[in-house]
């Protein structure tokens, strides 16, 4: 546990530290506020598609139907969006006009 002045001043002291695996808090007034600990890395090593072989079909034609309602309710939850899908335009030109500034 450091403080925000310390954390500051010994940064990189500090993401050495993380580096090696541990993990450092940063407080504020003797307050834990932050955590400094190391970025997961990716895996160097290729992913396996072993289950995606070709002519295989993952997407039925039903994948390309709309929802039914209860489906649409399901997913969104209550209420449903309304269907409306613009609203009325602005009405411009109105009779009450800016005044240019000379």
């Amino acid at each position: 546990m450091v403080n925000i002045a310390d954390a500051k001043a010994k940064l990189s002291e500090y993401v050495d530290a993380v580096a090696r695996g541990e993990r450092v808090l940063i407080c504020n007034r003797n307050k834990p506020v932050a955590e400094l600990r190391a970025v997961e890395q990716a895996p160097a090593e290729p992913r396996d598609l072993s289950p995606m072989r070709p002519g295989q079909v993952f997407l039925t034609d039903a994948f390309f139907e709309p929802m039914s309602e209860a489906d649409l309710r399901e997913w969104y939850g209550e209420p449903l969006l309304p269907t409306r899908v613009a609203e009325t335009p602005a009405p411009y030109g109105s009779s009450k006009q800016r005044k240019r500034r000379k």
